[in-house]
């Protein structure tokens, strides 16, 4: 089973590590780094082109807006789809508006404090309070992010830049999971919505004490849902 796991903002490709580690071993996992320098729908593409063939696909927060654009546009790469902690993007124009004034503000910040105090702040928001420092894979962060590669992901791929997707979600056909944590009240209503909004071919599972890192907060958890769920999708 291929399987492909793509990370979210200020994240690397080794955020994924602790739940690949449990997952089947003679599975086909591996954790892509979101390429630079392009746009949303682009980034996307070239996601899907460096997956190696149709697979499941796994995102988590902008990770999972990725992965929902690319079995938007290429179905035929996406037998299967789980979205962690995601959204089909914002609905209001308005609302993209104010989004994109505030990711451009984020991003006047980096340029100007750089990466350390940059993810320092990032962490402290309040979306993040259950997820242990510990778990945060700060050293990571730290590692695999340069200022330019934090301003891009806020300028191009932030979802005040997206076109919403939610009037496209009842056309996904192949088998949808969306997973949230317990304390992500905000995501685990939107998760709800677009289950709903993609019809009966899509599942919501809450992930108990878990808030929106998911995957760093409970990788256990996750990787037991994940394989419980996909074993039987392909059944």
């Amino acid at each position: 089973m291929q399987i492909r796991l793509i990370h979210g903002f200020t994240q690397t490709a080794e955020s994924w590590d602790r739940v690949e580690a449990r997952l089947p071993r003679d599975w086909d996992v591996q954790a892509l780094e979101v390429p630079d320098g392009l746009d949303f729908v682009a980034t996307s593409e070239a996601i899907g082109q460096r997956g190696g063939g149709a697979g499941t696909w796994v995102g988590y927060s902008m990770g999972a807006r990725l992965c929902l654009r690319l079995a938007l546009d290429q179905p035929e790469v996406v037998l299967r789809l789980v979205l962690v902690s995601g959204t089909a993007g914002i609905r209001s124009s308005g609302e993209r508006r104010a989004r994109r004034a505030s990711d451009e503000q984020l991003a006047a910040d980096a340029e100007r404090d750089g990466v350390e105090a940059f993810l320092e702040r990032w962490l402290d928001q309040r979306l993040f309070e259950t997820l242990p420092r510990q778990a945060a894979m700060l050293d990571e962060r730290r590692r695999g992010n340069t200022v330019h590669r934090l301003v891009h992901q806020l300028r191009a791929l932030g979802q005040g830049m997206q076109a919403p997707m939610w009037d496209q979600l009842g056309t996904l056909a192949m088998p949808v999971l969306l997973v949230s944590g317990q304390w992500d009240r905000t995501y685990g209503e939107l998760a709800e919505q677009m289950t709903a909004a993609i019809g009966e071919n899509a599942t919501h599972v809450t992930v108990p004490k878990a808030g929106h890192s998911v995957h760093l907060e409970r990788p256990d958890e996750l990787a037991q849902l994940l394989t419980t769920w996909l074993e039987g999708a392909t059944e």
